[in-house]
């Protein structure tokens, strides 16, 4: 977790009071962050990552200073249109796609004001923005900038700008090789055939994110009044959560919001500071806590985490990256309620532990596959699109991760998939190669709270020379035979298994499964050269 240090005066006029030390010290860790320590001027604390708002003196000011009551509610911010213009090209595309931008005007910057910028700067790359992966922040002073400016990508060798901390001027491989920026973090544009840039309306570059401002354009001063502010990445969601989270600490400094229009296929504005909104589910916050708030008593502790209300109606403030769910608001009232002020109760139900039935039997399971000499592999939850349906000659409706940054994006919705791909990679190996993985897959379904239904299975593939339908099916029925489970087969069809050697597994007239051959365009497809023959079970329909 990020440890900030902060400029005890700048906060403590921030908050608007000035608090006993002692009350300081408690008043803080119960905010639900871990002070570390107050020396002097500093105030050393650490915040939690599902906080990045509270990553700067303004940002944790203001957090401060609803929490004790001093400035309670939604805290509001105006916007101003600049005019000013942001062409994103689409040579982006596929490279880091999105921008979120914004100008801020009448900043009187020093330096202690410069290292703030600075902090919040360098702590949002690490935390929200993952090392930069996710997301990565670009400040510039607006004098050096002609608009419009333009988001593209080019070839490396058609890049070429003096970065910050550098004499001279670089190219972009120069800059990865060289440069102590592109050395930590050029492996985020590795095997990539343009790298991306942002230019303005005097063909000056401004910075290649994210790895480097310019010298030129990129370098604040005490003498910048307005800034120009840019954030890239893969999910534009979270690019304007993290400009929110900037220019609302910048306001706070003292200047003014400008937004910016941006030029994709379809035009946006940033940033866009109105609070989201969330009807308060009042009992299941009550059921969660063990009180019995009423509905003002609730509103006033939201209140005092920064919320604003109206009616039932929960008003999010903009720099807010953590609210998801309802519980998320049990989280915040009870740190504004104060978990000192809980009540201790010895639960009334006395309890035996003992392991989990699911686990047991899949243990029971473990030890037969292994007795059957089957090696057991383990895989990952996240496979590519292409892994899940095209080489599987499927078509299915899959689930994407919503701010994937890779290719393997996706979870999978069968375990077959992964034995294949486990086949494919291990070739070289030699044969047989018998594997099976107990595993969870995931698959949309309604009537889950989340859309998503997990589920345990069981898969067993056979790789050799000789593998057919009869040499699965009899590891099958000695598999059901040694859990004293009657099971038979159906013939079906499946677009991954020869037609005519698959079917549905049986069990008390219930499907729990599949078994066949794999067809042989999947086995080209994974470049396998062997026969492949599979079942799949599962595990909680047969226990």
């Amino acid at each position: 977790m990020p440890t900030i240090t902060l400029n005890k005066t700048v906060f403590e006029r921030l908050v608007g009071k000035k608090l006993p030390l002692d009350q300081l010290k408690d008043r803080i860790s119960m905010l639900g962050t871990d002070l570390e320590k107050i020396e002097g001027n500093e105030i050393q604390v650490e915040i939690f990552p599902n906080r990045p708002d509270m990553l700067s003196e303004q940002g944790f000011a203001r957090a401060f200073s609803s929490f004790i009551g001093i400035k309670t509610g939604l805290r509001k911010y105006s916007t101003k249109s600049s005019g000013k213009k942001v062409i994103i090209e689409p040579s982006v595309k596929g490279i880091r796609p999105f921008t979120a931008c914004a100008i801020v005007k009448g900043l009187q910057l020093d330096e202690e004001k410069i290292r703030e910028i600075i902090q919040i700067q360098e702590k949002l790359h690490i935390t929200y923005g993952r090392n930069r992966k996710k997301a990565a922040i670009g400040v510039y002073p607006m004098e050096k900038i002609t608009f419009p400016v333009r988001y593209k990508a080019s070839k490396p060798e058609n890049i070429s700008f003096q970065p910050l901390g550098s004499t001279k001027a670089m190219s972009a491989l120069q800059i990865l090789a060289q440069h102590k920026a592109g050395q930590e973090f050029g492996h985020l544009l590795e095997n990539l055939e343009r790298f991306p840039y942002f230019i303005d309306a005097n063909d000056e570059i401004l910075s290649m994110p994210p790895i480097i401002n310019s010298h030129r354009t990129g370098r604040v001063t005490k003498k910048t009044n307005d800034l120009f502010i840019e954030c890239s990445g893969f999910d534009f969601k979270t690019l304007s959560i993290c400009l929110n989270i900037i220019v609302t600490a910048l306001a706070d400094m003292g200047g003014s919001i400008l937004t910016v229009d941006l030029q994709y296929e379809k035009k946006r504005t940033t940033p866009d500071l109105e609070p989201k909104k969330m009807k308060l589910n009042l009992p299941y916050i009550n059921n969660r806590l063990g009180l019995d708030l009423s509905h003002s008593e609730a509103s006033k502790l939201l209140g005092r985490m920064g919320f604003g209300m109206e009616k039932n109606t929960v008003l999010i403030p903009s720099y807010r990256a953590d609210i998801l769910h309802q519980v998320d608001f049990v989280e915040d009232i009870a740190i504004a309620y104060g978990y000192e002020n809980f009540t201790e109760e010895i639960p009334n139900v006395a309890t035996i532990g003992q392991e989990n039935q699911v686990e047991k039997f899949q243990r029971k399971l473990q030890e037969i596959c292994i007795g059957f000499g089957l090696l057991e592999v383990k895989n990952y939850h996240l496979l590519m699109e292409s892994d899940l349906n095209q080489k599987m000659n499927l078509n299915n409706k899959l689930i994407p991760l919503k701010n994937a940054v890779g290719d393997h994006n996706h979870l999978r919705n069968s375990l077959l998939p992964s034995l294949i791909k486990t086949l494919s990679e291990n070739q070289h190996h030699e044969y047989p190669q018998n594997i099976f993985e107990i595993g969870r897959t995931f698959n949309i379904s309604k009537s889950t709270e989340t859309g998503v239904k997990e589920s345990q299975l069981l898969s067993i593939a056979l790789c050799n020379e000789k593998a057919d339908f009869t040499q699965v099916r009899q590891l099958l029925d000695a598999l059901l035979s040694s859990l004293d489970v009657k099971g038979s087969v159906k013939e079906s069809t499946h677009a991954s298994f020869i037609p005519g050697r698959m079917g549905t597994i049986m069990v008390n007239g219930k499907s729990v499964g599949i078994i066949g051959e794999i067809h042989p365009q999947v086995l080209t497809a994974w470049n396998l050269l062997m026969p492949v023959v599979v079942f799949e079970l599962n595990i909680e329909k047969i226990m």
